[in-house]
């Protein structure tokens, strides 16, 4: 199938049109998990709090990491997408350069600039849940709340937080549909 053409307006399906995925899950990381985890990276996980999403099988889809690793570095990626069918599909997707039809979409769309910072205060109140780090407190991730940077984080966090809380998140997982969904078991 051909790369979709970014200069061209998209009819992504609202979130009401995607399928239910499935329901997140924040659980304690078994050995089982983390030997899913490196498996599925390619190295071991690095600061895993919890699974925040689970494919249908139970396998981790999304983690939660902790805002400082164990090296000290600050890491502002609170959720990460681990599935690699899931991250090949949201790749592919991204290689279209579709980032900067979705910021440009924001600027127009106050609707959905609105979910957008919402989305983002959603992402920065559970990352302080887990911790504070002041070099990066008031810095999400995905570009939010003012651009579209990474569709992995914000597929990661509609996963980690149910539909609606990201609305990017959300119509990214209707762009991905036909070559992934998070109801269907594809690992």
């Amino acid at each position: 199938m051909p790369a979709p053409d970014p200069t061209t307006h998209r009819d992504v399906p609202g979130p009401s049109a995607l399928p239910a995925p499935p329901v997140p899950v924040a659980s304690d990381v078994s050995a089982q998990d983390v030997a899913v985890l490196t498996e599925q990276l390619g190295r071991p996980p690095r600061g895993v709090v919890g699974v925040a999403a689970r494919c249908v099988c139970g396998r981790p889809l999304v983690v939660r990491t902790a805002p400082r690793l164990e090296d000290g570095t600050p890491f502002p990626t609170t959720y990460y997408l681990t599935s690699p069918q899931a991250v090949a599909a949201v790749s592919e997707v991204e290689a279209t350069g579709v980032m900067k039809e979705l910021t440009a979409q924001l600027a127009q769309d106050e609707e959905l600039a609105a979910g957008h910072r919402r989305a983002h205060e959603a992402y920065l109140a559970d990352r302080e849940a887990i911790a504070h780090v002041p070099e990066i407190a008031g810095i999400s991730a995905g570009g939010m709340p003012q651009r579209v940077k990474c569709l992995h984080v914000l597929v990661a966090h509609a996963l980690a937080a149910g539909p609606g809380v990201n609305p990017v998140g959300d119509l990214t997982l209707g762009m991905v549909a036909e070559r992934w969904r998070p109801d269907r078991c594809t690992c």
